[in-house]
């Protein structure tokens, strides 16, 4: 029978991600973007009309 739970030993495992920073809706990708890192051309396509 085991004893009480103050007698148990827990080990932690720092380096263990649990739960990502970002997950991936978060992300372009997961709002059905492109997975492309440089996204100054695409600025430059979005650009109101009336900024010249």
């Amino acid at each position: 029978m085991p004893g009480p739970d103050d007698d148990r030993r827990v080990e932690f495992l720092d380096d263990l991600d649990i739960l990502p920073d970002t997950t991936s809706d978060e992300r372009g990708v997961g709002w059905g973007e492109d997975s492309e890192e440089d996204s100054t051309a695409r600025l430059i396509a979005d650009r109101p009309p009336h900024w010249g």
